[in-house]
């Protein structure tokens, strides 16, 4: 999926974010936290994916460290300098780290977390200035929406 990302047109967040939903989805619908995330360069999406800790009993496998090794794998290299990482929700400690340790130009992210977020609501991992990399940070796209999801999944797993 190739969307347009001139200088001259604003970057499609939106548009990447349902995306990324899309991929959250998926994870609802196998019994997983929904949180979805894409990787995209130039413009394109270079790797999708989703949370997938019950399906692999890995408490490593959350959706943002399993699109940074397919863009990875894409590219042919681990430092994925001129790329955006588009996810549903603000990423924990382990998944900032490895926006950092990956040179990842921008974060995108949806729904706040404000128990574990490490991007501005508990820690600042990608902004930190001490570590050898910083990376933007666009929040609260489609935040509502990605709220939601969220919300509605534990809403309904209590019930059972």
């Amino acid at each position: 999926m190739t969307i347009p990302d001139t200088q001259d047109d604003p970057p499609p967040y939106a548009a990447w974010m349902d995306a990324a939903l899309e991929e959250a989805e998926i994870a609802r619908g196998a019994g997983d936290v929904p949180v979805g995330c894409v990787v995209v360069k130039d413009g394109e999406i270079i790797a999708r994916a989703h949370n997938r800790r019950e399906a692999e009993n890995d408490p490593t496998a959350h959706a943002e460290i399993i699109a940074l090794r397919r863009a990875a794998a894409h590219l042919g290299a681990w430092r994925l300098s001129g790329c955006t990482v588009v996810v549903t929700l603000e990423p924990c400690t382990m998944c900032a780290g490895s926006l950092v340790l990956a040179r990842v130009d921008r974060l995108v992210y949806g729904a706040t977390d404000p128990k574990t977020g490490a991007c501005g609501s508990l820690f600042d991992i990608p902004r930190d200035p001490r570590l050898n990399h910083e990376v933007e940070i666009v929040a609260g796209i489609r935040d509502e929406t990605c709220g939601k999801l969220l919300r509605d999944f534990f809403r309904e797993r209590r019930r059972v």
